[in-house]
């Protein structure tokens, strides 16, 4: 048995996987796409917008990682399948998916009981099927490569769950401790991050300084009220390096102490 390391955070020759990571410029998935990077992946800068998936892709390439970009809708199947074809195509398999890919700005605006029908099931269909899909299609590449890692992306807004986005959220940390309990045996680590007040482009829209929301957030938060991006790589790289290995099932609330649990 050897000591621990830190080389046990590298996470080299590892292919991953990141949806979201092209969209709304400094965001948390581009954050998740280049830290994965430099710690050593080959990775998938996987987005609707493929205009800005290429533009991370090319980020990384230029600072000397391997990265592609692909165009995905994660709510079909046959969208999803072609990445995982490309991941395949580019780098021979997958080891690292990252279900970051979701509605947020569209979907807090309006009280859940005005909410239409139509669209509620296009935000459960994306933020909880689409990433149930990119797991489905996960899971026979990781078998061919011996185990893999899933991490999902919930938020602090599911707890509680006050608004439809929380809704979708909390139902996201069910698939994932469901997933865990089916996958575990098959060497798959499923886990989740739950980030506070981000610092993203998208976070500013929907959270801007001024609003009542922020500034009783910062009454209540215990440390530092609001986050960047890069603050949520460190808990991605522990869930997706060996030295996560033994974590699976969890919840990690990354917030400056937003959320607290006995």
């Amino acid at each position: 048995m050897s000591d621990f390391t830190n080389d046990r955070f590298r996470i080299d020759g590892k292919v991953a996987i990141v949806t979201g990571a092209g969209g709304r410029g400094n965001s948390i998935g581009r954050a998740y796409a280049v830290g994965l990077a430099n710690a050593g992946a080959r990775v998938v800068v996987a987005d609707l917008n493929r205009e800005g998936a290429e533009h991370v892709a090319d980020e990384i390439n230029a600072a000397g990682g391997r990265a592609v970009a692909a165009q995905v809708d994660i709510a079909d199947e046959a969208s999803v399948t072609a990445m995982m074809d490309a991941a395949v195509a580019a780098f021979g398999g997958l080891d690292i998916l990252v279900n970051n890919a979701a509605l947020m700005v569209e979907a807090v605006g309006t009280p859940l009981i005005q909410t239409g029908i139509a669209d509620f099931e296009k935000l459960m269909r994306v933020n909880v099927t689409g990433a149930l899909i990119c797991s489905k299609a996960a899971v026979p590449l990781f078998a061919a490569r011996g185990g893999g890692k899933i991490v999902n992306q919930i938020s602090a807004g599911a707890f509680p769950a006050q608004t439809s986005y929380g809704i979708s959220k909390i139902a996201l940390l069910g698939l994932t401790t469901t997933l865990a309990t089916e996958l575990g045996r098959m060497n798959v680590n499923v886990n989740a991050i739950a980030p506070g007040m981000t610092m993203s482009d998208a976070g500013k829209a929907l959270t801007p300084e001024e609003s009542p929301f922020v500034q009783a957030a910062m009454a209540r938060v215990v440390k530092q009220p609001r986050g960047l991006p890069q603050d949520l790589v460190g808990t991605l790289l522990l869930l997706c390096s060996p030295a996560g290995d033994w974590i699976t099932g969890q919840a990690f609330n990354v917030d400056g102490g937003f959320i607290m649990r006995n």
